[in-house]
């Protein structure tokens, strides 16, 4: 592991030492495409490629995507969120009730099909 030195406003620095242990993973997410938009991006892939209601109802998201919710819910329940994290969670709850909903539609095209 390499070691940098960063000039930083004082308040910056203030809060990047406060969440010193989380610091490479929040450089990587902030370097990285945040999982929202991983997200959005691998179901309008999806949509445009018109699944069938049964594809519908079987899909879930990517498993990183999965894993990244799975520990912004552990740092809610912990209490230790930042209000960056906070807003991502936000966003991927919406986008997981966008999901819930093509989901709920999906049975409806199904039965019309049959």
């Amino acid at each position: 592991m390499r070691t940098i030195t960063l000039d930083l406003p004082d308040d910056l620095a203030d809060r990047l030492t406060a969440d010193r242990d989380r610091l490479p993973e929040v450089l990587a997410l902030s370097l990285g495409q945040p999982a929202a938009a991983r997200l959005y991006r691998t179901i309008l892939t999806f949509l445009a490629n018109g699944p069938t209601a049964e594809q519908v109802v079987a899909f879930a998201p990517p498993p990183e995507v999965a894993e990244r919710l799975h520990t912004l819910l552990e740092r809610e329940q912990a209490g230790t969120l930042s209000a960056a994290e906070v807003a991502e969670l936000d966003e991927l709850e919406q986008i997981e009730h966008l999901v819930v909903m093509l989901k709920a539609g999906a049975p409806t095209v199904v039965a019309a099909a049959s």
